[in-house]
């Protein structure tokens, strides 16, 4: 009997199985899972592998233990608990009853099989609030995940970069040996040059034991919330990174299938909301997107060659090199009074812009509350908007996007600029950083503007109506680098007047 046909008859012999209702089997390297009714029933196979050995029933158990507790931090409604089968004197099988232990097995709570997001990962199949929502639990996810005390920085990184390198060296008919070396030189180049950022995330507590496995296919969408689920559970070590090295699977699967737009939507609301306890910079570590991207590409690259799928490796294969090729950061400042649609429009062209995964969208609203120590979503008393508070917000957004095209980044500037001198500030930095600038001032009527501002749903924002009209008496614009765009059309008309290229896929 062959590891599916025992898995369905040791379930039906406990009656775990509803007659009445089909049943269907998913056979994995690891695992054989069972679906039927509401529930999905998961057995570890009795196999040894390179990564994974359950080939004991104590083993089995052990991961099957591991695999409830680890994944039931964030998808605490699927896991429901882990069951001895147990066979009695006179032969029978019960779930958790007497008698001797013939496996185990973790009950599920069963989900629709068109619920996995990877099924809508095409052109406008990903709606940017979803994206948002998934961001913010997986940084919900790390923020509350255990952190490593050993060493996880820049040594770990190259070592994964040399374990690559090796497996495509097994592949030399699909991946050229050339080809492959070339790649690792570039990666590793970067990480001697991010080495220091990469240890000192280390020191502040940004490696943990994180999801591990965090792509399209283990994330479902239940009653449209995105639950990530299916974690690495045989190998902390394995899922023991630096956060962002976890969050780069799921940002490198939408970028491989040129959803650059939704990539720059999860990656700007991670960093958006991602501030643990600030005990280090984690705006500074943007820049090492682009190399854990690579790296994260190159795992797929080598995988893929393994099953033999040659047009995937390849693929995988440009997309690693792509990440790490050298390209000139820009400089987009969007300014205009609230409600001129300052942030959707940069939110639609994040993905436009190199390097990958886009830019890092800098919003002033969101920079405000972040400096007065409150949630993006609460709101600041009127109180708080002092003189003073508006120059360290302004200071805060010149000296982030700095630091970002330092790091070979580009970055859009989202805020009112209602001074002439906050609008040259930033065309001047850009021109410091010897980068393109591009300036869009958004034009709306004020009646126009307060519409917009009072069908807002949750926002950073804080402008209300009143806020509107005193700034149509205040705003003075800026100088001949910004370019005045009339705000009334839809995003892409828009975008398109603006010179910027939007990118929804």
């Amino acid at each position: 009997m062959n590891d599916t046909a025992r898995a369905e008859d040791l379930l039906a012999q406990v009656g775990a199985l509803d007659p009445d209702s089909p049943t269907r089997s998913i056979v994995t390297h690891g695992a054989v899972i069972v679906l039927n009714d509401d529930r999905a029933w998961k057995f570890k196979r009795p196999v040894r592998l390179r990564y994974f050995d359950f080939s004991t029933p104590q083993l089995r158990r052990a991961a099957l233990d591991a695999e409830l507790r680890l994944n039931r931090r964030f998808a605490p409604d699927l896991y429901i608990a882990v069951h001895a089968i147990r066979r009695a004197a006179d032969g029978s099988l019960s779930f958790d009853g007497a008698g001797e232990i013939v496996d185990h097995v973790l009950e599920m709570t069963r989900f629709d099989d068109d619920a996995l997001m990877v099924n809508y990962a095409h052109p406008g199949g990903l709606d940017d609030d979803l994206l948002q929502r998934l961001a913010m639990r997986v940084v919900e996810l790390h923020q509350g995940s255990e952190i490593s005390a050993d060493s996880h920085g820049a040594q770990r990184l190259q070592e994964v970069v040399d374990g690559n390198l090796a497996s495509m060296a097994a592949f030399p008919e699909i991946i050229e040996p050339v080809v492959a070396q070339e790649l690792t030189d570039r990666i590793t180049a970067l990480i001697t040059e991010h080495r220091d950022l990469l240890d000192d995330r280390v020191r502040g507590g940004r490696v943990r034991h994180c999801h591990g496995d965090l792509h399209l296919g283990n994330v479902a969408i239940i009653d449209g919330e995105p639950i990530p689920f299916d974690c690495l559970e045989f190998d902390a070590e394995l899922a023991t990174t630096d956060v962002l090295y976890d969050l780069a699977f799921l940002v490198m699967d939408l970028w491989a299938r040129r959803l650059r737009h939704e990539a720059n939507v999860v990656v700007n609301t991670y960093f958006d909301h991602a501030t643990f306890d600030g005990s280090i910079d984690d705006e500074e570590a943007f820049r090492l997107l682009p190399v854990l991207l690579a790296v994260r590409a190159t795992v797929r690259a080598h995988v893929a060659a393994a099953e033999q799928d040659v047009e995937r490796a390849h693929e995988y294969l440009a997309l690693a090199l792509g990440f790490t090729d050298s390209s000139l950061p820009q400089v987009v400042a969007i300014g205009g009074g609230s409600g001129t649609g300052k942030s959707t429009i940069a939110r639609a062209v994040g993905g436009s812009l190199d390097p990958a995964p886009g830019a890092r969208i800098l919003r002033t609203d969101v920079l405000r509350k972040r400096l007065a120590g409150v949630g993006i979503g609460d709101r600041l008393p009127r109180s708080a908007y002092t003189d003073a508070a508006r120059a360290a917000v302004y200071t805060e957004l010149f000296r982030l996007a700095e630091a970002d095209l330092r790091g070979g980044m580009s970055v859009i500037a989202d805020a009112v600029f209602g001074r002439r001198s906050q609008s040259s500030a930033i065309a001047d930095a850009a021109e410091r950083a010897g980068v393109d600038f591009t300036g869009i001032w958004l034009k709306l009527p004020e009646a126009e503007r307060i519409s917009r501002i009072e069908h807002r749903g949750l926002d950073a924002s804080d402008a209300d109506a009143a806020v509107a009209r005193r700034q149509s008496e205040t705003l003075e614009l800026p100088d001949e680098r910004w370019r005045r765009v009339e705000a009334s059309g839809d995003v892409e008309s828009v975008v398109a007047a603006s010179g910027l290229g939007a990118d929804r896929g």
